[in-house]
């Protein structure tokens, strides 16, 4: 057993925020905890050396640059839309710093989604200087370093969409609905991290009552909102309405959690 670190490099939706053009008293809000990059974490080993990241979106370079990460060991991958996706060609960084391809843990429908999205990587005439991706479909736990790393299938709409758990912690964005057998690999997590949109109903993000009601249901000590919208109002405001184990997650926060 051991403890692992989680820092928030992002806790934004599809947008971000403040959302371009938009002048909404949260968009406008001078509170730093207002601003939101796209929904990415980045966790590290504390025993170790292990770094990986869940999600590689838009703004990953600028988020690998603000926390001063230089390697990585892999990046899970949740789903293959362009805000958890579209930062995938920065790897090339860690590829020429690490020399060797970086692991990409994803489901099938993200694979076939980062193949099409980064077709150029994949072509049999390989041109210097593109990212090396090492693509690894996951069915079953894996380990990365220390990690022992447990995948859970929720769904995004339709989407499967891959969450993860290691040891007492888990990560869920995108979900609308998880199904029971699924429901039940989160049985004793104690730090729970899921997403919650907006307060109105949304066809395939939970609301934040849909947040509230999982987070009832699984029990942790505590749990964090992330992959949150303009619509959801100023942190402050938010924050007060919220369960008293129940944060509403901020860029640049780090958690301690056991694994």
């Amino acid at each position: 057993m051991g403890n692992l670190s989680l820092t928030f490099l992002g806790t934004g939706t599809s947008q971000g925020i403040p959302v371009i053009g938009c002048d909404c008293e949260v968009c406008s809000s001078p509170d730093t905890k207002d601003k939101r990059y796209r929904s990415s974490v980045l966790i590290c080993d504390k025993e170790s050396t292990t770094q990986i990241c869940i999600d590689a979106g838009t703004d990953f370079r600028i988020q690998m640059l603000q926390n001063d990460v230089k390697y990585l060991d892999a990046i899970l991958i949740t789903h293959a839309h362009i805000d958890h996706i579209g930062g995938l060609d920065e790897v090339r960084s860690f590829n020429y710093i690490q020399q060797k391809s970086i692991p990409l843990y994803v489901n099938m429908p993200a694979y076939q989604g980062i193949r099409e999205m980064f077709s150029y990587v994949f072509k049999a005439q390989h041109y210097p200087g593109i990212p090396e991706f090492d693509m690894r479909l996951v069915t079953e736990p894996f380990k990365i370093g220390n990690f022992t790393i447990e995948p859970v299938e929720v769904l995004h709409h339709k989407l499967p969409v891959l969450a993860y758990r290691i040891g007492k912690l888990a990560y869920i964005t995108d979900a609308k609905t998880i199904s029971t057998k699924e429901k039940a690999k989160l049985k004793g997590v104690q730090t729970l991290i899921v997403n919650g949109l907006r307060r109105e109903e949304h066809f395939s993000h939970f609301t934040l009552q849909e947040a509230l009601n999982l987070i009832e249901e699984i029990n942790p000590k505590q749990a964090y909102i992330t992959h949150i919208s303009h619509y959801l109002g100023k942190h402050k405001d938010t924050q007060m309405s919220l369960p008293a184990n129940v944060f509403l997650a901020y860029d640049g926060l780090t958690i301690i959690e056991e694994y």
